[in-house]
């Protein structure tokens, strides 16, 4: 049995899941936090997303459009992005090439470096 996506009601995760990307990031420069590890993301636009500083941990992004946002100080590890739009993201350096290649054709998880 595998880890089902979690759901929350945080107005910060409500917000990314209505895929309101410019007043996530407004009330987190404001400095608004939220748990976002174990979210379900799939099939958001979230283009334009502010992501530092973020943990994305155990999150699900199947077929979501991540295009050109910097992760690279964010929290992706056990993340799933199966199928997302990737094209200019800027993602972590624990994250290799070939673990992202797996994640985005079969779906693995995502593991960082050690």
């Amino acid at each position: 049995m595998g880890l089902k996506p979690l759901t929350f009601e945080a107005v910060l995760y409500q917000l990314l899941r209505d895929a309101n990307v410019k007043e996530f990031n407004r009330r987190k420069a404001d400095g608004e936090k939220c748990d976002l590890t174990s979210g379900d993301f799939r099939h958001l636009d979230l283009r334009g997303l502010d992501a530092t500083g973020l943990d994305f941990s155990n999150s699900y992004f199947r077929g979501c459009d991540l295009r050109g946002i910097d992760f690279s100080q964010t929290c992706l590890e056990g993340a799933s992005i199966n199928g997302a739009r990737i094209s200019g993201v800027y993602f972590p350096p624990e994250l290799s090439p070939e673990e992202i290649v797996l994640s985005i054709e079969h779906g693995t998880r995502l593991r960082y470096k050690k």
